[in-house]
């Protein structure tokens, strides 16, 4: 199936602000997604307690960037979104929350150079499943370990796929199962068809080793429920 490009994703997320905009909820469609911000705010506390400064990579409303904000109220937030919609929103939640300067960045963030040494923890919540080949999937996690200072981790909640089509379709049962508790089944039928057009997510264990290939010293499994994980890496 031919994917979506940049910019049809770009103009979908335009037009869901308020959908990835709710700290109670977070993504309604993302299995456990509370639990999965708290678990990562919490681990980035644990991890890095003096953090200064913080990168939110694909940051739609901006409800990491919010969860981390919350914990160190003087941090530099610094929020990336290929949505100008989005950004725009999560500056000005996060605004409202830190003391800390807040820049925010419309662009993808496989063009965008994030610089070296700069960011005490990076979080990146439901947005890497949109990367293609294993090249961009390299690019952009180089990238953020050049970007991570020394000791700094990178948090992720996504969706992942499993290592084989049996066990996969199983786990993507499950995840049907519960959205249809949730929305209606027309919007089921939207959400499975642009999973299937936008979305081209990898297993744990690829992005597990890609981290330690790339030089990531620790990697940590958070969460995971069906085909939903959080999980990060400490360099």
């Amino acid at each position: 199936m031919i994917k979506s490009t940049p910019e049809d994703i770009r103009q979908n997320f335009d037009m869901q602000v308020e959908r990835f905009s709710n700290i109670e909820t977070g993504q309604t469609t993302a299995i456990d997604s509370p639990l999965c911000m708290e678990l990562i705010s919490g681990a980035a506390r644990l991890t890095n307690p003096n953090a200064k400064q913080v990168l939110d990579l694909g940051c739609g409303g901006g409800n990491y960037a919010v969860k981390v904000a919350g914990i160190f109220p003087k941090i530099d937030c610094t929020l990336v979104d290929i949505s100008g919609n989005m950004v725009k929103t999560a500056q000005k939640r996060v605004t409202d929350i830190t003391t800390g300067e807040v820049t925010a960045i419309q662009g993808d963030y496989r063009e965008l150079d994030l610089g070296e040494n700069n960011f005490d923890i990076i979080t990146a919540g439901t947005t890497l499943h949109h990367l293609r080949g294993n090249v961009e999937w390299k690019l952009v996690f180089e990238k953020i370990y050049r970007a991570l200072k020394p000791g700094g981790s990178f948090w992720i909640n996504d969706i992942v796929i499993s290592e084989t089509e049996e066990i996969n379709d199983m786990m993507l049962s499950g995840w049907l199962s519960i959205l249809k508790k949730q929305v209606s089944e027309s919007e089921v039928e939207m959400y499975m068809n642009r999973y299937e057009t936008e979305d081209s997510p990898r297993t744990l264990t690829y992005q597990l080793e890609l981290m330690k290939k790339i030089g990531f010293n620790k990697t940590i499994l958070l969460h995971k429920h069906f085909n939903f994980a959080a999980f990060g890496g400490i360099k």
